[in-house]
């Protein structure tokens, strides 16, 4: 079995090989093997030659490299990393340091037990650790996971997380729109209608950055959040779901 991480990057110069570094002292259950996907959202900065030079030093690992021509977004950049993927689950990671990899087994572990399809990673359950940060932005999550639960039927705590394991032939299978943060809503959205997926929800630590550290989500973010919430449960067709 592989595990394709999708790692959309724009400008991470200061971080990329970090975390490069960190999926690849990542040893995973159940002999998993990796690939690693890095999209370069048209980086303004010194990514490209970073993840380059990565490659070059390590050519033991299986990383594939992408470069968009110009920003398109976070979304647009997780679709490319879809489409190159060719393991049996898929997982995104920021390419920044707010997600560890060494808990990509804690995702897998519902996987490998038999149990889920797909699995969310929560900020917001668990004993693990998480930098306390930002009131209003936990209060916006809450609210907005709140109101993808209403129109999804499904109890997650954490909407909004980057770390979503798939099994791959379903992601592959979602028509997926949004390019830039509704990603996380249309996603849910689309994958609470799949025909009889078991979703599951595990906890994991969260090492959150902020505005001067590199954060780049915003507040109109979180209204595009809301308008894909109510675009892809209340009129969007199912029909229109899946390819």
């Amino acid at each position: 079995m592989k595990l394709s991480i999708v790692v959309p990057a724009y400008n991470e110069e200061k971080t990329i090989a970090n975390v490069l570094d960190k999926i690849k002292n990542v040893s995973l259950v159940n002999n998993f093997t990796k690939e690693i996907i890095v999209i370069n959202d048209c980086s303004v900065d010194d990514t490209e030659t970073k993840v380059l030079n990565y490659i070059e030093q390590n050519k033991d690992m299986e990383i594939k490299y992408k470069k968009h021509k110009v920003n398109k977004g976070k979304g647009a950049a997780i679709h490319t990393g879809i489409e190159i993927a060719q393991g049996d689950y898929i997982i995104v990671q920021d390419a920044d340091l707010e997600y560890d990899p060494q808990e990509y087994n804690i995702l897998l572990m519902p996987v490998v037990n038999g149990f889920a399809d797909v699995v969310y990673g929560s900020r917001f359950m668990g004993g693990r650790p998480h930098r306390i940060l930002f009131f209003w932005h936990s209060i916006g999550n809450k609210f907005l996971t709140n109101l993808s639960n209403m129109f999804t039927n499904l109890n997650l705590t954490d909407m909004e997380t980057c770390y979503k394991l798939f099994r791959a032939d379903i992601l592959k299978s979602i028509n997926l729109q949004e390019q830039r943060f509704g990603f996380e809503p249309e996603v849910t959205a689309k994958v609470a209608a799949y025909p009889n997926v078991r979703i599951y929800e595990v906890g994991i630590s969260y090492y959150g950055r902020t505005y001067n550290e590199g954060k780049k989500i915003k507040a109109r973010d979180g209204f595009r959040a809301i308008y894909s919430i109510l675009k892809y449960n209340l009129f969007t067709s199912k029909s229109k779901y899946f390819k």
